[in-house]
């Protein structure tokens, strides 16, 4: 890999492994569909002038069905249950429970008609990623907090399965058009229960400084950046970094909100993180394919 290729992909470990830590401090401030209206209607604003200066979209018409589909499960369903998981639950635990989606991506591909053979390895990393999980949740169901859970599970589902859609539906829609139409048509939806809800009070400085990172770098810069990062080492190798997230994100949550650092959530980062290489590994076992990288800001 070249050298601008490990910047960008520093980068990108950074701009998708810290909006957990931001929307936990704007959740303090800032009411649920506020939040993500604001993440997805600046994104949008940013995205969609550089998305289709080459021209107007001529696919737009003909997959707006495939299109909705994926904007639904891939942003506005999981973009408000995430949101409203970290009122209850840290950052770090959001982080590392999302990090399971590459072994539920290997689960809802069985269900969805994947017939290639899940060998031993495979079947390892599915049961060592789930006891992550298991490890991870299981202090907090019993602190009152099991919806949050299940939110944040509903989540990594969400991001398991909107990929398949892109693949077999969207394989051959530009990238970055798609992203910023997602993200646009998302803005509308929350539009109207943003209004709603909006502040009375203009939030303090610290809850608009998370609100403006989370539009500005990790939706609209980081979709830049990985783009980039595609173009410079290919879709395969860009996605190796989804690995990092999760570190990053316990990281955050640690030094910046102090949360903490207990040895069942260092046990789970390691089992989620085993189970996901395992589960995802290819069938001659030789190499691993990176989970699919989905076009949220992790």
């Amino acid at each position: 890999m070249s050298g601008r290729g490990w910047v960008l992909f520093g980068l990108m470990g950074v701009l998708w492994g810290i909006p957990y830590l931001m929307i936990k401090i704007a959740v303090e401030g800032v009411s649920v569909p506020v939040l993500v209206f604001a993440r997805t209607a600046v994104g949008a604003a940013v995205l969609l002038p550089l998305a289709f200066r080459a021209g107007r979209p001529t696919w737009l018409r003909e997959r707006w069905r495939p299109l909705l589909a994926f904007a639904v499960i891939e942003i506005m369903v999981p973009w408000g249950l995430l949101s409203d998981a970290e009122r209850h639950i840290t950052s770090s635990m959001t982080g590392l429970l999302i990090a399971a989606s590459p072994i539920l991506a290997v689960l809802i591909g069985r269900l969805a008609g994947d017939t290639e053979r899940l060998g031993a390895t495979r079947l390892a990393g599915l049961g060592v990623g789930i006891a992550g999980v298991l490890v991870l949740a299981g202090p907090a169901l019993g602190e009152g907090s099991p919806w949050a859970i299940v939110e944040v599970l509903l989540v990594a589902v969400c991001y398991a399965t909107a990929p398949l859609i892109a693949a077999r539906r969207l394989s051959d829609v530009p990238a970055l058009p798609m992203t910023a139409v997602c993200l646009g048509g998302a803005a509308l939806v929350y539009a109207a229960p943003a209004a709603l809800t909006w502040p009375q009070t203009l939030p303090d400085g610290r809850v608009l400084a998370a609100l403006a990172g989370l539009a500005v770098i990790c939706t609209a810069l980081a979709f830049i950046v990985f783009f980039a990062l595609i173009r410079e080492v290919g879709p395969s190798r860009a996605l190796v970094f989804t690995y990092v997230n999760p570190a990053v994100a316990v990281t955050a949550g640690v030094l910046v909100l102090g949360e903490p650092l207990t040895a069942s959530i260092v046990v789970a980062f390691a089992l989620i993180l085993a189970g996901s290489v395992l589960a995802t590994a290819s069938r001659d076992r030789k190499t691993v394919t990176a989970p699919v990288a989905s076009p949220e800001c992790r």
